[in-house]
């Protein structure tokens, strides 16, 4: 948890608000409610994107405010304001309680979040580590070096952003908690030409910490080899095959899969109202002997990470699958209340201008007993799918189609040649269950996902080991 004395000097001091008085409004406010809470957000944020050998934006954002928001069963009243403010906080508690309607719930302090002294990531903002000069030096170097370590590099793309955020959670009777978070991504993607044709490789890595770690000599330039290596790999690539094959999945990055076919059928809201694929199946057998999924968002410095949620929840370690077994979903805490059930740490809201709903952190299939080598050796003749572009899913009927970014044909059990234009068309829950090889090379995506839900953006995790799955329609572009 955050140095709350810090936060009341962040929030309240330079706000000219008296912290009493403020913990006063919100008792009136959320009194005879089921739950609710007051959501103090101070942030920064930059980025420079670098492009064909022009700076060509740098953007910086400051903004402050809060969100109030009160529940009463499955309804709630949210008012928010970027003016930090007693008079401001006052008028939002007029808007929230006009659910209340002669509702006479109460809160129950007894189910306030647990409190944490859980540090997953340092309170310094990373915005000011790093001189402006510095920041945008890296990426004219980064342009320079793959320019010159390959003729066929055509554009280079590179771009870096920082982020700071600090919240404070009050709730009705006392109850504090805040938290400080920082946010780092780098991003680099590269165009080659040959012979007339032009393909595109990218990468990006990043995390919840400051930008030492992603403007390091040999890490930048790992990402940038990386970026050069896939435009490459698809400069000599062939049209892809189409039809139902055995596909195996490459370790990393394509957990996206996973987090958006199968993941987010399984957050609480989408169950509660039994409009997931998953619902009401717990306790039943919804994959393949040796799938087991975790939502985890107590990993160290990882981009999908909390200490706390955005509700004041400490976030855990939530097994949602195990051995194929449904065991839970990822919940908020309207939902695990509605549901009878504790919340799992995953309420979470874009800024204080949004109201929380369950959503993912770092979403991973843990590692099963199969090498990797021994996986490919076992297909036949399929399809390699090392990683991913982007994608569309039907949480209702769980059905998706992914685009392969790098992807390869196996070949009596042997990787051969890269293919262009391959598309994964098939149902998270069957997919789910025609999982016949789990590797054990788990591997964490490098830190660059965001995943969208309800017009909310927020930073998210994947990983997962290779895996090899049965019967999945591919969708190419072979004549």
């Amino acid at each position: 948890m955050a140095d709350l004395a810090k936060l009341d000097e962040l929030f309240f001091k330079k706000a000219g608000m008296d912290k009493n008085n403020v913990q006063e409004i919100v008792n009136n406010s959320l009194n005879n409610m089921d739950d609710g809470e007051l959501f103090l957000e101070a942030s920064q944020s930059e980025s420079f994107s670098f492009d064909d050998g022009v700076l060509k934006s740098a953007n910086f954002n400051s903004d402050v405010g809060f969100g109030l928001r009160s529940v009463i069963g499955e309804r709630s009243g949210y008012a928010h304001s970027s003016e930090l403010s007693e008079e401001s906080i006052k008028r939002a508690a007029q808007t929230v309680n006009a659910i209340k309607n002669g509702y006479e719930g109460k809160i129950n302090l007894d189910i306030n979040p647990q409190r944490t002294n859980l540090h997953l990531y340092g309170e310094e903002n990373p915005l000011k580590e790093v001189e402006f000069a510095a920041k945008t030096a890296l990426l004219v170097e980064i342009d320079a070096y793959l320019r010159a370590k390959n003729q066929f590099v055509k554009q280079v793309s590179a771009s870096l952003s920082g982020e700071w955020q600090a919240v404070q959670i009050i709730r009705s009777g006392g109850f504090v908690t805040g938290d400080v978070r920082p946010l780092v991504r780098l991003n680099i993607s590269v165009i080659v030409e040959k012979n007339g044709r032009m393909e595109r490789g990218s990468y990006g890595m990043g995390g919840r910490e400051g930008y030492g770690e992603f403007i390091a000599k040999e890490n930048w330039q790992h990402a940038a080899d990386e970026t050069l290596r896939q435009a490459l790999v698809n400069l000599e690539s062939v049209p892809a095959p189409a039809g139902e094959m055995e596909v195996v999945l490459g370790n990393g990055w394509p957990g996206i899969l996973l987090h958006e076919a199968i993941g987010h059928g399984l957050e609480g809201d989408f169950n509660r109202k039994k409009t997931s694929a998953f619902s009401n199946l717990l306790g039943q057998r919804v994959a393949a002997p040796g799938v087991t999924v975790v939502d985890d968002g107590t990993i160290e410095k990882r981009r999908g990470s909390l200490s706390i949620d955005d509700e004041g929840t400490p976030t855990q370690r939530t097994v949602l699958i195990e051995d194929g077994i449904l065991k839970g979903y990822m919940m908020d805490r309207m939902n695990a209340r509605l549901m009878g059930v504790k919340p799992t740490g995953n309420g979470r809201r874009e800024s204080f201008a949004h109201q929380p709903m369950p959503r993912m952190t770092n979403t991973i299939m843990e590692n099963g007993d199969k090498t990797h080598e021994e996986i490919i050796s076992s297909v036949k003749k399929g399809l390699y799918a090392a990683n991913f572009g982007g994608g569309q899913v039907d949480i209702t009927s769980g059905k998706f189609v992914f685009s392969a970014s790098e992807a390869y044909l196996i070949e009596d059990g042997k990787i051969t040649r890269p293919v262009k234009g391959a598309t994964l068309i098939g149902n998270g829950p069957d997919v789910l269950t025609k999982v016949k090889m789990v590797g054990n090379n788990l591997k964490l995506d490098p830190g660059i996902g965001t995943c969208g839900k309800a017009g909310q953006g927020v930073p998210v995790g994947v990983g997962q080991p290779s895996i090899l799955i049965g019967g999945l329609t591919v969708g190419g572009t072979e004549a």
